[in-house]
């Protein structure tokens, strides 16, 4: 791209766009980083340099960016109809989708409703649970749990489960009360059954991410506790909402992260890597018994009113069964195995880092904690000079999250872990 077109573009950033999760007193004494272009793993700016993907565009991309098979199948699609509303009608690719989703996930789940985006899936997951009780006359069952550092999106319902006081704190008069469990892991679970015990006749639902809390800092759970909070929720006949807007399409090694633990929740709520990076899409999937609590008389006005505009959009949808094709045809979880103990084998070495304080990895999710306070903003240090090695990650504060896309060689892996690696060294040493 010409200089002066590079820069012009870099000036109207500045100049109009506010950007999410930033500082923007910060970012304007910056020079933006712009992207323009992708292949693979690669990210490449406008001014020509390239960067390895490390954060998957923010957790999203699953076979590398301009996949042919998933380019070609939009393509197709944008030859018959871009969109066309789901309230009151249907469209071909949002029907075969659905029976795919249903086909591959945790058996027990059988209906799928469409939104747009993680924040949203989580949101609706909710609002069914919620109104649910309400319809079948449990009216009393109103209050949500989840876990405490718990992140579930940016919406207002979503933000009322959200534990992390960073994001939430000044939004706590706009949103509903809940609860949240104590600690992590198996203190959490010891939490929720003195909770059931003494309240479960109140409790509508419980919120998790399984085995992984992301934005928590890559917060890995303890082998069984999932499992064990699944029996709670039954025992006491309150709804489990299984978060999987992160964990989801392999990112734990499997294609959910329920799946690991035999675990079937009664929400599985699914954005993300949906659609394999491409396009905004979410789903919330729940099971015949929801769904038979909202069957009434047009009279009774029981239904769920809830949507959105471009719910199910035929775009979307489509590149979404690409993707899952793609799973298929490229074997993409099993060729995931030897990557996820080559990236456990090398991570070790980061432990003679003075900085590295704690190393997270769930599948190939992973995190890297770094000594420091919030004002030292370590991590976002860290994660700018890594651009001078070729690679763009993103931290959670002092946590550097390590999430390739799955597509990613174990050569590209080597360079990647290297890189950050020698980043974390320059920022301790002073460089």
């Amino acid at each position: 791209m010409p200089k002066s077109q590079a820069e012009h573009l870099k000036q109207w950033d500045r100049e109009y766009i506010w950007h999410p999760f930033t500082q923007m007193k910060d970012w304007l004494q910056e020079e933006p980083l712009i992207i323009d272009s992708a292949k693979g793993v690669y990210l490449k700016d406008i001014e020509g340099n390239v960067y390895i993907d490390g954060v998957s565009s923010l957790w999203v991309n699953v076979h590398g960016h301009r996949h042919a098979a998933i380019d070609t199948a939009i393509a197709a699609q944008l030859k018959k109809i871009s969109h066309s509303t789901l309230l009151g009608l249907s469209n071909t690719p949002a029907v075969q989708l659905a029976k795919q989703l249903i086909a591959i996930a945790p058996a027990g789940l059988t209906k799928v409703f469409y939104s747009d985006n993680g924040s949203t899936s989580v949101e609706i997951a909710i609002k069914m649970a919620y109104q649910y009780w309400q319809n079948t006359k449990a009216t009393k069952k109103t209050t949500l749990v989840h876990l405490s550092n718990s992140y579930h999106g940016d919406t207002l319902g979503s933000v009322s489960v959200g534990g992390i006081d960073l994001f939430h704190k000044v939004y706590r008069k706009l949103i509903f009360k809940t609860i949240a469990l104590k600690g992590h892991g198996w203190e959490a679970v010891d939490d929720l059954e003195k909770l059931l015990k003494a309240r479960g006749k109140s409790i509508a639902a419980l919120v998790v991410e399984p085995l992984v809390q992301g934005a928590a800092g890559m917060l890995v759970w303890p082998k069984g506790a999932l499992k064990k909070m699944r029996e709670l929720t039954r025992q006491y006949n309150v709804f489990l909402i299984a978060d999987e807007v992160a964990t989801g399409f392999g990112r734990t090694g499997t294609m959910f992260a329920c799946q690991q633990e035999q675990v079937v929740p009664d929400f599985l709520c699914l954005a993300k890597g949906i659609t394999g990076g491409y396009l905004p899409l979410a789903a919330t999937l729940t099971t015949q018994k929801v769904y038979d609590g909202f069957l009434f008389d047009h009279k009774d006005q029981k239904t769920f009113f809830h949507g959105h505009t471009y719910t199910g959009n035929p775009l979307a949808c489509a590149a979404a069964l690409a993707n899952l094709e793609v799973f298929k045809k490229e074997r993409t979880l099993s060729k995931l195995s030897p990557k996820i103990k080559y990236m456990a084998k090398t991570l070790k070495m980061f432990y003679n880092l003075p900085n590295v304080v704690d190393i997270r990895q769930q599948g190939f999710m992973a995190g890297l904690e770094l000594k420091g306070s919030l004002e030292d903003r370590v991590g976002a240090k860290v994660c700018r000079q890594v651009r001078r090695y070729g690679v763009i990650l993103r931290p959670l504060g002092n946590v550097i999250v390590l999430m390739p896309p799955l597509s990613i060689t174990i050569e590209e892996l080597d360079f990647l872990l290297m890189a950050t690696y020698r980043a974390i060294e320059d920022i301790e040493s002073g460089r």
